[in-house]
């Protein structure tokens, strides 16, 4: 055997163990020696060996071929190193191993067909194979499905495998994980998966994969995760994918799917729902507030419509809601303030209006919002978390008022809400960003006095002249104590000053007072 007080050379950098009988376990205080340049194990004979890993190294070179002369090894551990070139076609002599971990190293295949798998299938207790983040190529073999009946965990994501996954996969009858994610696998998913009800986890996302989710997948009692996102996907989601009661985590995000049943809100328990990207339309589902223990919801990109919805506040345990680019309309609920355990909220890129609601003030654990591109008006909220948003959360919403660092409108205040004020003039529904007013009262000043207007002036102006909201709001200096002309029992008037060098008089009725409606008529009438 190697002596244990090798180790104790700390100047060793050198060392040469071939062509010797060589017998034990190598011992640890060898790889602790950090003066070590080079140590040669060729030839090296380990026939009682059991475990060796050499994991989190950065050994380098070709996998070393005294490891094949150890047929009692039942764990190889040779992950998160730098070994380069060919998977060797001798892993079969280790009859006996249980666990092979080759991940994150610069591996490759000699052959297309990845023959090394071939070799495996005399490692009838296999249990674990890990392969991932290696430069692999090649294709996955129909021998795939010769390897361990054992096998329970299959990882060869990001090795960029190409061509379809082999039907033959589904001969492993006890597999409980498959990870073939981040490859360049095309084709349609294999029917056969459906006949391994132990599995617990599917991994095939940033694919290449076609065609419809396989009803067949409903079968896997036992599936935990499912991970179809980044392919090109279409049609429905299964109506059956409801009966899945242990799904855990769903991911479908980037594909062309086009359809959610009514029965994939029933999975009351679900975690993780990612749908983003895809060609989803209509409202957002009442029964979106079934997701009792929900943390992460991801609807993004897709083309909602309609509100959403209040129940939505139910989730207490959601962390992450992500509703970006759709077309979701009316105002953002109050209800949303009840999510207290929410960190990131993002409704960007949406028909949505009214105010912010000043119940978000309460989400203390928040560190992301984005309300920009909206149709938001009033103002921004100041307390909790709001105190540490930046601009970029609220651009593009031209009637949101705020601090100066929000680089938003300053807000009035000396006038009640837009709720009880009325600009005199043609109002669109106050769901609208941009009310256009036709202003009625027109007052041209000039040097020296006033020119005035006569009735068929008047009714041209009020048929062509429309202004939005935030131009009045400009034009008055924000409704300006300095603008102000004078107020009446109704209402005020103020100076305005039009892009076009106009001036003009703007009258705010307040609706406060029970007769500002018949006073608004009355003027009306009188401009006619």
């Amino acid at each position: 055997e190697i002596p244990y007080e090798i180790g104790n050379l700390h100047n060793l950098e050198w060392m040469a163990f071939s062509f010797n009988k060589l017998v034990g376990v190598v011992p640890t205080a060898i790889f602790n020696v950090s003066t070590l340049k080079s140590l040669y194990l060729h030839n090296v004979r380990l026939p009682n060996l059991e475990e060796l890993l050499l994991w989190g190294n950065n050994f380098s070179g070709t996998i070393p071929s005294f490891i094949f002369n150890a047929s009692k090894l039942f764990t190889l551990g040779l992950e998160e190193n730098s070994f380069s070139g060919f998977i060797p076609n001798t892993f079969g002599s280790l009859r006996n191993l249980e666990w092979l971990s080759l991940n994150d190293n610069y591996l490759t295949s000699s052959t297309p067909k990845l023959s090394f798998l071939s070799s495996l299938s005399n490692c009838k207790y296999l249990e674990y194979f890990g392969f991932y983040n290696n430069p692999l190529g090649g294709i996955l073999p129909r021998a795939i499905g010769n390897l361990s009946q054992s096998m329970e965990d299959f990882q060869m994501h990001n090795c960029n495998i190409s061509g379809s996954i082999p039907e033959e996969i589904s001969n492993l009858t006890n597999l409980i994980a498959i990870y073939l994610g981040r490859n360049k696998l095309n084709g349609s998913i294999p029917i056969a998966l459906g006949k391994l009800k132990k599995l617990q986890l599917l991994s095939l996302e940033d694919n290449q994969l076609e065609g419809s989710i396989p009803d067949n997948l409903c079968g896997l009692a036992a599936l935990f995760q499912l991970d179809l996102g980044g392919n090109k996907l279409c049609g429905f989601i299964p109506a059956c994918s409801g009966n899945l009661t242990n799904l855990r985590k769903l991911y479908l995000g980037s594909n062309q799917l086009t359809s959610i049943p009514s029965t994939l809100w029933n999975l009351k328990d679900i975690l993780h729902l990612n749908l983003s990207s895809n060609s989803f339309t209509g409202p957002l589902p009442l029964k979106i507030g079934n997701f009792n223990v929900l943390i992460q919801l991801d609807l993004s990109m897709n083309n909602f419509s309609g509100v959403i919805p209040t129940k939505i506040g139910g989730l207490k345990d959601l962390q992450y809601l992500f509703l970006e680019y759709n077309r979701l309309q009316g105002s953002i609920p109050n209800s949303i303030g009840d999510l207290i355990s929410l960190k990131s909220l993002n409704l960007s890129n949406n028909n949505l209006s009214g105010t912010i609601p000043i119940s978000l003030e309460k989400l203390l654990d928040l560190k992301e919002i984005n309300v920009s591109f909206n149709n938001l008006e009033g103002e921004i909220p100041r307390e909790g978390p709001f105190r540490n948003f930046s601009a970029e959360s609220f651009k593009g919403n031209e009637l949101l008022c705020g601090m100066p660092n929000l680089q938003v409108l300053s807000c009035r205040t000396n006038h009640t809400s837009g709720k009880n004020d009325l600009l005199i003039g043609i109002v669109l529904p106050l769901s609208t960003i941009f009310m256009m007013v036709v202003v009625l009262l027109i007052l041209k000043y000039r040097k020296g006095g006033k020119s005035q207007l006569n009735d068929a002036n008047m009714s041209s102006v009020a048929n062509q002249k429309r202004f939005t909201y935030l131009e009045l709001f400009q034009a008055t200096n924000g409704f300006s104590e300095n603008n102000l002309i004078g107020r009446g029992g109704f209402g005020s008037v103020y100076k305005a000053r039009i892009h076009d060098g106009m001036e003009a008089a703007v009258k705010v009725f307040d609706l406060q007072y029970r007769g500002a409606f018949k006073s608004f008529d009355i003027e009306c009438d009188m401009m006619k």
